[in-house]
């Protein structure tokens, strides 16, 4: 007996209903996850956050942080340069090389690693009434495949550099807004941070410093006319021969002298300019060679932190100073945290193979804050043969100066002819005037 045309339509149109019901779920899903990559894209998510606490041998908290944070770097593959971005992931763990410090020996430090050998270190440093994040250090291993592929070094690369961020003592430090650090060519992105070190319980202070991100722009006001004081300027610095090696061998050859010329707001409220000598008896000399970048780092006791990238055209066959990056502390400023770069210079250019030099003192603006002179410079980037410098190609201020005497040269000999031809020609003619009859 055969069945009812409504029984067998029954199991067909349930099936209609499932295969309906699995597409729509599936439609679902792969818009929700495009909505979730655009957010990302857009910068409105960010990875997850995670709490990393650091306790002394009492099991009590020195230290704790809750924040997430992403990280942009570039690195050298076989085709050239890679610019990469990675989120500190929810699986991060504090070492046990996180510390509480010890009374004037060290400050509290909290070390976090994640991936295949990558630690982020947050050293404290305090005075009577605030503590701050005095140093961020990012170590990060170029053998991971998985954030670095197809990398042309195995490298384990340190990056470092102080920190905004600063709070009251008892108080949490609080920024919900992106905090950007900026170490060589890292920069470490906190979102939504929430940081306490030296803390008197195992938990974070209701009392909250907040960052400057956070707080409300003041409504501005008449400025008072302070006109910036610049203050004596030095004797000029002295010059000094810098090397940067790498395992190919040198890659960087200079000697100059350099000043350092810094405008900003005491805590009189008042703009000020001064001017820094780097002392080459009191500054270590560091860098990097790589097949496209060159990096000379200096440090001293004024100045935490001055970079110099070199970079090159491949297509015109030239290196340049592409980017000056300074981190430095003003202990008189209203902010003594001094940070300045500019990675769009193109400045101190030659041949590759030849070397660039310049008698006359070069001014390097970086930023209105900040510019570098340089003084008698010869440098010479990447391909450096037998530690010597290659042909000499003149700047365009040491060929002006030589013009100028060159064309003042011209107009004494000028002038001196001139004279000479109206001599002659004047006592030719008072000659003429007493011929024999």
């Amino acid at each position: 007996m055969a069945a009812p045309s409504g029984a067998r339509r029954r199991p067909l149109l349930l099936l209609l209903l499932a295969v309906d019901s699995r597409n729509i779920q599936l439609c679902f899903q792969k818009g929700f996850w495009s909505f979730l990559s655009f957010l990302e894209l857009a910068g409105l998510m960010h990875g997850a956050s995670a709490v990393f606490v650091v306790k002394d041998g009492n099991g009590t908290a020195c230290i704790m942080a809750n924040f997430s944070a992403a990280f942009l770097t570039n690195y050298d593959t076989n085709s050239g340069f890679k610019n990469v971005t990675f989120d500190l992931p929810s699986d991060a763990v504090v070492l046990n090389s996180s510390s509480c410090g010890k009374d004037n020996a060290s400050g509290p430090s909290l070390v976090v690693a994640f991936g295949r050998g990558h630690t982020l270190t947050l050293t404290f440093a305090r005075n009577a009434t605030r503590y701050r994040v005095q140093l961020m250090r990012f170590v990060y291993n170029l053998s991971d495949a998985q954030i670095f592929p197809n990398a042309s070094s195995k490298e384990v690369k340190t990056v470092e550099s102080v920190t905004d961020i600063k709070a009251d003592i008892n108080k949490t430090y609080r920024c919900v807004s992106s905090d950007q650090i900026h170490m060589s060519n890292v920069t470490v992105t906190l979102h939504d941070a929430t940081i306490q070190a030296y803390l008197s319980s195992n938990s974070f202070s209701k009392e909250e410093t907040r960052c400057e991100q956070d707080r409300p722009s003041p409504t501005p006001t008449p400025p008072v006319t302070p006109h910036p004081s610049p203050s004596p300027t030095p004797e000029s610095p002295s010059v000094n021969k810098y090397n940067v090696s790498g395992t190919n061998g040198t890659c960087l050859l200079a000697t100059m002298g350099l000043q350092l010329n810094i405008t900003y707001e005491n805590r009189d409220n008042m703009t000020v300019t001064r001017v820094f000598n780097i002392n080459p008896n009191k500054t270590r000399v560091n860098g990097s060679c790589t097949a496209q970048l060159v990096t000379l780092e200096l440090r001293d006791e004024d100045v935490t932190l001055l970079v110099f990238h070199f970079g090159m055209n491949a297509t015109s066959s030239q290196f340049f100073l592409q980017e000056i990056q300074l981190d430095m502390t003003l202990p008189d400023a209203r902010d003594p945290t001094f940070k300045a770069a500019n990675s769009s210079l193109r400045a101190l250019q030659a041949t590759i193979g030849n070397s660039y030099r310049c008698n006359a003192e070069e001014r390097l603006r970086v930023t209105e804050a900040l510019s570098v002179n340089v003084f008698r410079v010869w440098v010479q980037a990447f391909q450096v043969e037998g530690d010597k410098f290659g042909s000499v190609e003149e700047c365009q201020l040491d060929e002006n100066n030589m013009m100028i005497p060159i064309a003042v040269g011209g107009a004494l000999a000028g002038l001196v002819l001139i004279v000479l031809i109206a001599y002659l020609i004047g006592r030719k003619r008072s000659h003429a005037g007493y011929q024999t009859i």
